[in-house]
């Protein structure tokens, strides 16, 4: 028996979220004011944001891994373990925010202003229909050590 209620939350799994906000925004790189940085900027703000979400996507995976629990979130009851160490001190979603980062790298690769609204609605999306239920679970699930652990690290950075 489930303790998580079915409802629209978790649905899609993140980083087809993220596929489709890309999506979206290379579709908007069509409209509204160019942002003009020189290539060398343009591709060392690239490189940075894609290499740091590359470290947190991995360091959260191999957290997990450790951990020996899931590292699907679409069934956050499935979770053996409240993982708080390595990257999980920092953040308690790394690889959400790994997304956030090649978002932003997305958009700084367009070169125009809409596109930096992904990221944001990445974030919206990404609170109320994945992490919102995921932490009804875990809170659930690992009652005070949950709590103490969402008092001592940000849910994003």
């Amino acid at each position: 028996m489930s303790i998580f209620k079915p409802t629209l939350d978790t649905k899609v799994p993140p980083p087809v979220v993220a596929t489709i906000i890309a999506m979206a925004m290379w579709s908007l790189s069509a409209y509204g004011p160019v942002i003009t940085l020189s290539a060398e900027i343009t591709e060392t703000l690239i490189l940075l944001l894609v290499i740091v979400g590359v470290s947190f996507d991995v360091c959260g995976l191999l957290t997990f891994r450790q951990s020996k629990t899931t590292i699907n979130p679409m069934d956050p009851n499935k979770t053996t373990a409240l993982v708080t160490s390595g990257i999980y001190r920092f953040s308690r979603n790394p690889m959400y925010v790994g997304l956030v980062l090649f978002l932003t790298a997305w958009a700084i690769q367009l070169s125009m202003l809409w596109p930096f609204i992904g990221p944001v609605l990445f974030i919206i999306y990404i609170n109320q229909f994945q992490i919102k239920p995921e932490e009804r679970v875990m809170e659930s699930k690992f009652e005070d050590e949950y709590s103490t652990y969402k008092n001592k690290v940000r849910r994003w950075l």
